[in-house]
């Protein structure tokens, strides 16, 4: 099974001479003080620009056991990451250690590019949040560690809903939040056409499979007969839940419907939305100067659980990064005990004091009850993933579910948009496979 996913999903060239190389066991046999080698680390430009003194910190520890080894921590941009990491792994100059976003590594590891890892190595392996561990996870083995989990929630302005409703609270049901931003619509939108109480745009395929999700419709599902993965975006349920969602987006948004959600947190820093579903680190671009946010909003910006259909939350997608040690390095070792410090219970701590939601249910438990954290916390636990299928990556590159969105707000039906996406779907994992 694997030998097939390996050739089908391509880029063969990240694999040659990882027999060559190095494994897990390179160099342990010395002396940590006699170790004299070169650790390349990639990681994004969140830790960067939120946490620079986490990686301080752990490059410090990291230099006391192994003090002639040099840590090269080259931050990446995730516009272009990917391609760059494509490049590298099919050349002589490659990292030893990469963060990948969760829906990133399931390619990686088909390919055979990531070493397998011990979990038992790991702080708090055995309470990782199930999301993450899964999108590391392939035939029983794992091939990377979580490193920080994400969820979307309603982002809002509350003093325009203080205004509208006379509550500065968010409805928890979604008919009474439904009625409440046909109040603010009707404030807001007299004056400015282009404002949108609710702003949904319409490629925007992460909340369409929200409300998929919520009535119980999935992407794919694994037939365990037959052992394969099959599209199941023509069920009544995800039928249900994508006519929902396009219902919303038609009445509510009124801006451009044929766009994705890239840059609805600067729609609302221009003060043309009053309700967004995003990230919860996305009410803090939405005021940040910096990043063509809106300063003026600080205090107005507010972040609640998202209402969904039937009276429930609407489920969340579990966004996320994992950290992974690259198979054909021959510092596998010392990549894996550099990704164990970054990931440290004590590591942890740092990003949950900065609202980053941590890799393990344990240290998340605080956030639940934290103000500040509680919506997006309180959506990890029943958040959904995407299909861990062969094909996947390709199904994303393709832009099927974008496709299939924008061709029903152009008006194709709902019926026959999710049979031709099902019919994409299944073309692609079955080449995949």
């Amino acid at each position: 099974m694997r030998r097939k996913l390996i050739a089908a999903v391509g880029v063969a060239a990240m694999i040659t001479g990882v027999a060559a190389c190095g494994s897990e066991d390179s160099g342990a046999s010395k002396d940590p003080k006699d170790r004299n080698e070169t650790l390349t680390v990639w990681l994004m430009v969140d830790a960067q620009s939120t946490w620079p003194e986490l990686v301080k910190d752990v490059n410090a520890q990291f230099k006391k056991k192994y003090p002639k080894v040099t840590v090269k921590v080259q931050y990446q941009q995730w516009a272009d990451k990917a391609k760059k990491l494509d490049t590298a792994l099919g050349g002589s100059k490659f990292p030893d250690v990469v963060e990948l976003g969760n829906t990133e590594t399931m390619t990686y590891i088909l390919n055979g590019a990531l070493a397998e890892i011990d979990p038992k190595k790991y702080d708090n392996s055995d309470t990782w949040i199930q999301g993450l561990k899964d999108t590391c996870t392939f035939e029983g083995k794992q091939f990377c560690v979580p490193y920080y989990a994400g969820a979307r929630v309603a982002i809002y302005n509350a003093e325009q809903f203080k205004k509208a409703t006379g509550s500065d609270t968010l409805p928890e049901t979604e008919d009474d939040l439904l009625k409440a931003a046909d109040k603010v619509q009707a404030e807001y939108g007299e004056k400015d056409k282009r404002f949108s109480s609710l702003y949904l745009p319409g490629r925007y395929w992460y909340a369409a499979m929200s409300y998929v999700a919520a009535y119980g419709g999935r992407i794919a599902e694994y037939d365990e007969g037959s052992r394969e993965w099959k599209a199941a975006l023509s069920t009544p349920e995800a039928q249900q839940g994508i006519e929902h969602f396009v219902n919303l987006v038609r009445k509510y948004n009124k801006g451009d419907q044929t766009k994705d959600e890239q840059d609805h947190a600067n729609v609302m820093a221009n003060e043309k939305a009053a309700l967004l579903y995003g990230n919860g680190w996305e009410a803090g671009s939405v005021i940040d100067g910096k990043n063509n946010g809106n300063p003026k909003l600080e205090g107005k910006i507010k972040t609640a659980g998202m209402p969904g259909p039937n009276g429930k939350a609407l489920p969340s997608f579990i966004g996320g990064s994992d950290l992974a040690v690259v198979s054909k390095s021959e510092v596998q070792d010392l990549g894996q005990e550099w990704i164990s410090l970054f990931t440290s219970e004590k590591s942890q701590e740092v990003l949950a004091s900065k609202d980053i939601l941590p890799n393990n249910t344990k240290q998340l438990e605080p956030l639940k009850q934290k103000e500040s954290t509680a919506p997006i916390a309180n959506a990890v636990p029943d958040a959904w993933f995407t299909p861990i299928a062969p094909g996947w990556t390709a199904i994303e590159k393709e832009e099927v579910l974008e496709v299939m969105l924008l061709d029903i707000l152009k008006g194709t039906s709902v019926t026959d948009a999710t049979k031709k996406a099902d019919e994409k779907i299944n073309e692609l994992i079955n080449k995949a496979s």
